[in-house]
């Protein structure tokens, strides 16, 4: 990969977790699930709200692991 694609792939993994980390906060409604992890998302009653965490939190791993891999 070219530097440029580097770059671009970073910015747009930084989106995808920025995207994920809000729609995360909004979904279970405070910050914890930054701390928590998984077990945050134990508490939510709803399992669509359940399914949407663990989807977005998903997502936000993945975009993690991604960036430490092209550091």
């Amino acid at each position: 990969m070219s530097l440029a694609q580097i770059k671009n792939l970073n910015r747009r993994l930084i989106n995808i977790s920025i995207e994920a980390s809000n729609e995360l906060s909004r979904t279970c409604g405070n910050e914890l699930w930054r701390e928590f992890g998984f077990d945050a998302f134990d508490g939510l009653e709803d399992p669509a709200q359940r399914a949407r965490a663990n989807y977005y939190y998903g997502q936000l791993q993945t975009a993690r692991e991604l960036q430490e891999a092209f550091g």
